[in-house]
Parts: structure tokens; sequence; C-alpha cells
């Protein structure tokens, strides 16, 4: 299934109540149209949304009473979602928490009683927010910068369209010709020739239709710039 598009389901003040409502208990249709203020045709229309998207899985169960089966409604993903919007930088990704580096935190011991639970989901939350305050920091640095290297850029080198594909690459890692061609509105044989330039004066390397920084050139440079300075 694609990504879904956590943008457009957030962005709705409605989806968000049925996602918080949706993380407390398990929740059947005429439970959630109860507990937000719109009608239950736009809630069937929200929850219908999200469950398109990917975000929600349903079923039917029997309740306890005679009668028809309710329809529940359980959230289907488990991701973090990390994003960044600046002036200079507009960056995010989606985290899988299910298959994350390394498997869960371990702690010495399995919490086993209730209280021990809420003391560890509070430990944690502190680690979290230790974890928040580092990002914050790290951000604030990486926008700093980003700001620099634009200025720096077009000062020295006065290129719109090598500063974009810089600038993309930069805040992903790598980028392929093809979305760059669709990005810049370019053909892909003019993005190549305008990686070509950038590559006079920031290493790249471009293999396979594949463009990112070539770390160990760059060095290089710095190293031989360095060493004509002294």
């Amino acid at each position: 299934m694609a990504e879904p598009d956590i943008f457009y389901i957030l962005g709705n003040r409605v989806r968000r109540d049925l996602l918080s409502h949706l993380t407390c208990t398990e929740c059947y249709f005429s439970f959630l149209s109860s507990k937000v203020s719109v009608s239950s045709t736009a809630v069937a229309k929200h929850l219908k949304i999200m469950e398109r998207e990917g975000i929600l899985k349903s079923y039917e169960r029997e309740g306890p009473f005679i009668g028809p089966a309710r329809k529940y409604y359980d959230i289907n993903i488990a991701k973090t979602y990390v994003v960044t919007i600046t002036p200079n930088i507009f960056w995010y990704r989606g985290l899988d928490l299910k298959e994350g580096p390394g498997g869960p935190i371990e702690s010495q011991e399995e919490p086993k009683t209730l209280g021990e639970m809420i003391l560890a989901f509070r430990n944690l939350s502190e680690e979290l927010e230790r974890v928040l305050k580092t990002l914050q920091r790290i951000e604030g640095k990486r926008d700093r910068l980003m700001a620099m290297i634009k200025d720096t850029y077009l000062k020295e080198i006065g290129d719109m369209t090598q500063l974009a594909i810089l600038h993309y690459i930069l805040l992903n890692g790598l980028a392929t010709v093809e979305e760059l061609s669709d990005r810049l509105n370019l053909k892909e044989r003019e993005v190549l020739a305008k990686a070509s330039e950038l590559d006079r004066f920031v290493p790249l390397r471009i293999k396979d239709g594949v463009i990112t920084i070539d770390d160990e050139r760059l060095k290089a440079k710095l190293g031989e710039k360095n060493a004509g300075e002294d």
C-alpha cells in the first residue's frame, strides 16, 4: 500500500479528534459520532477517507445484546512523523515504529504491574522530551546553515537551478534525475547538464540516474584548499 497522505489526514480537525478517540478505546461508529460536533454523515465520510488512505481498518463484531453487528474502527499504522518547515527547509519523514532500527528500547525488567507500566511510560516520555530538545537544536542549526549555503552559493555562483538541485539533494540525501526533472520542470538531459555544472563547485556522484554529494571528493577538495591556505 502507498504511503498515506498524512498531511491531508491531519489537516482536518475532525479527523484529528477521531484519531484521538481511537487511541483511547475501541470505537464503533455511533460512539465516534457522539464524540465530535459534526453530523454522522460527515463522520462516515471522514472515516471512509482515513480507511481509504490506510490509516484505519474496520471490522464488524456482535454486541452483548441481540441486534445487528456493530462496525468498529481501529488505527492501522504505527508511525512517528517528523517535519520541519522554515524559510530554508521543508523536510519530513515517517518512521515505522514496528520496524525501527535496533528494535524497541529495552529496559532492565519488563513492567508487570499497572504502576510499573505507568512509571515506565512516564520515564520514556521524559526521554522523548530530551530527544525533541536535541532535534530542536539540530534543526535550528541546519536551518541557519542552509540559509548560509543559499546566500553564499547565489553570491559566488549565482545559478538558481544549480542551487535548487543542491538544496533538494541536501535535504533528501540523494535525488534521481527523473524526480529533479519533475520538480524543476526541466528535461532530464537539462538536469544532467546542470548537475555537471554544479559538480564543478560541489563534488557530486552521478550514477545510474541517481545524484548524491560525493563526500570523499568534497573532503579532499577542502583538504587541498586548507593546505593551500597554510
